[in-house]
Formats: C-alpha cells, sequence, structure tokens
C-alpha cells in the first residue's frame, strides 16, 4: 500500500519519508553518506528509500522507469534541492511547528481512510520510521512555505496582465494539454555540448517516430526536466501561457502530435499536444448554494461540551415534536449575528463555514433538520431551507486567469531560483556513477542517459 499524502501540501515527488534523515533508532552500522549538501548530508539510507518509492510507484508500468544509475541521477538531485529549500527556509526564519505538524499527520491518515494509530501501523509495517515520516511532512510545508514566501515578494499579476489574457482567451477559444521532454544545456554551452544535446534529442525523437517507445516513457527515461518522473506533462496551458514561439505551430498540431527537436533558452525539446479543450467551456463553474438557518449552543468556561450538547438535544427534540425552528432559534440559539432572525444564515455556499457544516447540510433534504453536530464554535442543528446551482463564471473568471498567471511566473522565476541555489551550493556526491573521486563539489547536474538505439547523424 501507498500512503498518499494530503492535498494542500504541495506535490510529493519522492513521496512521505523520502526526504527525512533517519532517526538515530534506524541508523544502520553500514549506512553511509551518500551525498555532503553544504553541511547537511543525504545519507545512503534516504536515497535507497526515495528510488524504493518511486520504483513502487512504477509498479504496474516498470518498463518506463530508466536504468536504476538515471533513476538514482534523478532522485539525488530532487533530495540535493529538497535539503537546499529546507536550510534556506530555515535560514529566512519559516518555522513549522509540531502542532501544524501533528495536523498534517492526522490530514494523511484521513485521506488514506485510518486513523493515526492506524498509520503509524502501517508505516511499520513498510519498514518507515514514523519520525522520519512526521519529518518529511515538515520538510514538505517548509518548502511550501518557501515557495509562497518567494511568491509573494516576487511575483506581481498586474490587472492589464488579467485583461489581456481574458481577451486572448475570448478570441481563442482554446486550451492545450502540453507535455515535453527537455535535453538541458549548461549556461554558456560550448559547441560540443550543443552538439551532443542535440543528437541525444534527435535519437530521441527517433525513438518515438520508429514506434519503439512511447512519449511517457521516453519522458521518464530521458528528459533532463523536474517534471521528467511525471511524464514531462506540462498540465493544461491557455495561449497566454505558452511562448509566442510555439503559439503559430499548436494551432496547426493534433492531438497526439509530437513536434521539435525545438531550441529554446534551456536546451532542446520535443513538445507534444496531447489534447486540446474549449477554454470557454472548460472555465465554465456551477456552485450548490445552500439556505439555511441554525442554533448553535457553544461550549465556555461555564458550559462544558456535556451541558451543550444537553441542551442541544432537547432543542431538536422541540423541533422534532413540532415547535417551529426559527421560534426556538431566537429563544434559545447563542449566535449573536443570527439569533434575532430566527437563526436565519442566507444563502452560502457548501464551504462558506468549514467542511463539517457543510457536510451536514448537504446531508439533509429541504426542510429537514441535522442531527445536533459539533464544530470549534460549538454544537449546532441546522434547518436546511432549499439549495440551487450558481452559475460563478464571471465571477471566479479573473481570480482563475489571475492564478494561472502567478502560477506560471512562480515556475519560472522559482525554477531559476532553484537553478541559481544548485549553482551556488557545495555538493560531493559520494556514491553511483556521480561519485567524486577528486573531493570537488558535483553543482553542474550529470546528463541524462543518452538512448543507445538512436543513430547520431550520418551515422
Amino acid at each position: 500500500m501507498t500512503i498518499k499524502l494530503f492535498r494542500p501540501l504541495a506535490a510529493v515527488l519522492l513521496a512521505a519519508a523520502c526526504m527525512a534523515p533517519l532517526s538515530a533508532q534506524t541508523l544502520q552500522p553500514l549506512d553511509r553518506i551518500a551525498a555532503i549538501v553544504d553541511e547537511d548530508v543525504i545519507l545512503q539510507s534516504e536515497l535507497d528509500r526515495a528510488i524504493t518509492n518511486v520504483v513502487n510507484q512504477y509498479a504496474s508500468q516498470p518498463g518506463q522507469l530508466p536504468p536504476r544509475e538515471v533513476l538514482e541521477r534523478q532522485v539525488m538531485e530532487r533530495l540535493i534541492l529538497m535539503k537546499l529549500q529546507v536550510t534556506r527556509a530555515n535560514g529566512s526564519g519559516i518555522q513549522v511547528g509540531d502542532q501544524e505538524v501533528n495536523g498534517a499527520v492526522a490530514a494523511v491518515a484521513q485521506q488514506n481512510g485510518m486513523t493515526v494509530d492506524a498509520l503509524r501501523a502501517r508505516l511499520a509495517q513498510d519498514g518507515m520510521s514514523f519520525n522520519d515520516f512526521r519529518s518529511s511532512l515538515r520538510d514538505e510545508i517548509t518548502v511550501q512555505r518557501l515557495r509562497q514566501s518567494f511568491a509573494q515578494s516576487k511575483i506581481q499579476v498586474s490587472e492589464g496582465e488579467v485583461d489581456a489574457a481574458l481577451a486572448m482567451q475570448a478570441n481563442s477559444g482554446q486550451q492545450y494539454h502540453l507535455a515535453h521532454i527537455l535535453v538541458a544545456l549548461p549556461d554558456g554551452a560550448t559547441a560540443e555540448q550543443i552538439t551532443t544535446g542535440q543528437q541525444k534529442i534527435e535519437g530521441i525523437k527517433a525513438l518515438l517516430d520508429k514506434g519503439e517507445m512511447d512519449f511517457n516513457a521516453a519522458a521518464v527515461r530521458y528528459s533532463d526536466s523536474p517534471n521528467a518522473l511525471d511524464g514531462g506533462d506540462l498540465g493544461w496551458r491557455s495561449m497566454d501561457e505558452i511562448p509566442t514561439a510555439f503559439v503559430d505551430m499548436l494551432k496547426t498540431m493534433s492531438a497526439g502530435q509530437v513536434v521539435g527537436p525545438l531550441r529554446g533558452a534551456s536546451g532542446f525539446q520535443l513538445l507534444k499536444l496531447v489534447e486540446t479543450r474549449d477554454a470557454s467551456q472548460a472555465d465554465k463553474r456551477t456552485v450548490t448554494e445552500y439556505h439555511a438557518r441554525h442554533i448553535l449552543v457553544r461550549v465556555t468556561e461555564t458550559q462544558d461540551a456535556a451541558a451543550a450538547k444537553a441542551k442541544i438535544d432537547t432543542l431538536r427534540a422541540r423541533i422534532a415534536g413540532g415547535a417551529d425552528f426559527a421560534t426556538v432559534a431566537k429563544e434559545s440559539s447563542e449566535d449573536p449575528n443570527s439569533r434575532g432572525e430566527g437563526g436565519d444564515l442566507g444563502w452560502f455556499p457548501a464551504d462558506a463555514f468549514g467542511p463539517a457544516f457543510g457536510e451536514q447540510v448537504a446531508g439533509v433534504g429541504d426542510g429537514q433538520v441535522t442531527e445536533p453536530f459539533r464544530t470549534d464554535a460549538g454544537w449546532h442543528i441546522v434547518q436546511r431551507v432549499e439549495a440551487r446551482q450558481s452559475d460563478v463564471t464571471d465571477a471566479n473568471q479573473r481570480a482563475q486567469v489571475r492564478e494561472t498567471i502567478g502560477r506560471r511566473k512562480l515556475e519560472d522565476e522559482y525554477n531559476r531560483f532553484l537553478h541559481e541555489m544548485r549553482g551556488e551550493a557545495y555538493v560531493n556526491i559520494r556514491t553511483g556513477a556521480q561519485a567524486q573521486t577528486d573531493g570537488t563539489p558535483a553543482n553542474a547536474p550529470a546528463p541524462a542517459e543518452t538512448p543507445a538505439p538512436a543513430p547520431a547523424p550520418g551515422g
């Protein structure tokens, strides 16, 4: 069983318990240092665990994984970047407390349909330390905070950019689902490096053209992009999110078509159009809104939880016996904002008052009253008056476009930030094909595997 992490965390590419250092209890005598990252280390056991997790994720498609040494390089780079980001975040004063980690653990357990104790037992069964698991969650939250801090300080989206993007969407009416394979070139690449990169990308394209490998498998095996292990998937992009040089090309492509090699700032690329969709339809959104009344009984220093529960049960029984809900609310509700209106909350979306409140309202029919339930505010009963579907396309469209532009800018700027941070770091890799024999830092990522079946030009 693979433990799933909860959605608010950044995508966990190496999964839980991969990034944390081993606890003292789990250190083995033969464990050794796989890499030195500035003043931190990556243990061989960390690297092995992370690789094993990726292999497990591809258990049903083992042919998509690259050879062990290439996979080790990819995973090692991700571990290095994780260490560097956590160190940078800590140096910037970003701290994640135990209470927040406890909440993350509980969310992971809930997502996997188990209690925290059951999660702990499952991790132990899989040979994972619970302390390591908590540390990995802490690291992920820390990195997420670093990205958020970076976005707040570096990323700005103007109203003019939103207007332009909306105008482009209105004119084009299309969104594109893209994937790519990148053969990266270093800054200031020499003629020899450029030739080698071009031969490699042409070799990959030859494999695709011959049908010897599908695009996703080739991306996993050969791409130098950070999303290689995701099959090179770039997700859905609107016209304003695609480099101008590619826009006209995409308009003439059909779903499934691959173009390239294309030379860009990062190196050589192959670009695949996975599918297209009507942007106007993709942006349409409706939400369920509810009109309801509620009665609240608070838990206070003078009214403990048991007393509050007894009171709400009594009020629920009165209503079940025929008492008018609005009248009982005016007499007994402890919510000063709605009591005078008979508990009337007006119209609201399901998540307006928290998930527990929304689930209770959605779980009854119009005119029905919920059973008593507890939230942070106290004990409630709710009478659902009616429900409706509201079109929020216009209200959300600008926010969605703003988020899209900001996400694209953040992706570009944060990748540049990671590249600079990686280049400035002292990294000494002591294992596998990347091992340094002279003690010098291995700041430049090793090239990905070159596809042997592909002939070089003129070969």
